[in-house]
């Protein structure tokens, strides 16, 4: 017998749990920050360091409604904020990365608008909406260098179709203030520099380092599965390896980087992609 699929389904809570939830997630957030054995990375340099290790660009805008515009345009303003606070951020040895802690709470004080947001499969506006495009990035441009993610949260939804995907599905990590974290260590013998940089039209990061590395690393989607569930939705659900290889491409080391699980919020084009869940 088959073994029973994840419901993936949005649970639904009420009012003074998810009150109660929210208020223990977020300071049990705060004391581990400052209690943590973890060395968190706070120094900047201004100077960049001499190799890139892996650089990624992200469009800045989609093609959405005139009332969605000014949105977009607070996106925007809002990922120029973080950016100040992420830009020229060093990682030594040791030392771990953590978006939120480094950014701290986006709030209107600060100069951060409304921005779309995803709740629960439902588009929402909120402060400092829009802040996810900046942990896709950072998530992509960091499985493809040594160092390492320790903690990464997946998107619950996949919201659009693959036409003119040029990644593979799942290969961003979400972000909500302050619990739900992105945060990178470095295992290696030397320090990591993050560049970032909102241009005219994209969002533009990459690692910097200051001894070039003598492999190069490739990322490879593995067991991707679209899925009509039982309950009448679809599901979409992979794998992600990052590859180790030397220059001379003969692959020395792979690891599981991502597994990501997530309704699909259209329908898939093709049935034949699609396998039936048979409990």
């Amino acid at each position: 017998m088959k073994k029973k699929q994840e419901d993936l389904r949005t649970k639904k809570r009420s009012d003074i749990r998810l009150m109660l939830g929210g208020w223990y997630y977020t300071w049990r957030r705060y004391i581990g920050w400052y209690t943590s054995k973890r060395q968190f990375a706070s120094g900047h340099g201004s100077e960049d360091y001499p190799n890139v290790c892996f650089q990624h660009k992200s469009l800045l805008k989609r093609n959405l409604t005139k009332e969605e515009e000014v949105y977009q345009e607070n996106k925007i303003v809002n990922l120029r904020l973080a950016v100040e606070k992420l830009d020229g951020i060093i990682v030594y040895p040791q030392e771990t990365l953590s978006y939120w802690k480094t950014i701290g709470k986006p709030s209107a004080s600060k100069g951060y608008k409304k921005g779309m947001m995803l709740k629960d499969g439902t588009i929402v506006y909120g402060i400092g909406g829009g802040l996810c495009q900046l942990s896709n990035l950072l998530f992509w441009i960091t499985i493809h260098t040594p160092l390492q993610v320790v903690e990464r949260h997946r998107h619950g939804y996949d919201v659009f179709p693959d036409a003119n995907r040029t990644q593979p599905f799942g290969s961003g990590a979400t972000c909500f203030y302050p619990y739900g974290d992105l945060m990178i260590s470095n295992p290696t013998d030397q320090p990591f520099q993050l560049r970032l940089h909102v241009g005219k039209t994209h969002l533009h990061g990459e690692w910097r380092m200051l001894h070039p590395l003598q492999v190069r690393y490739e990322i490879v989607e593995r067991n991707h599965e679209m899925r009509r569930e039982w309950w009448g939705g679809y599901s979409r659900h992979n794998q992600l390896y990052r590859l180790m290889l030397s220059k001379e491409g003969t692959l020395l080391e792979e690891q599981l980087v991502a597994e990501n699980h997530a309704m699909m919020m259209y329908q898939p084009l093709l049935d034949a992609q699609v396998k039936e869940n048979n409990v």
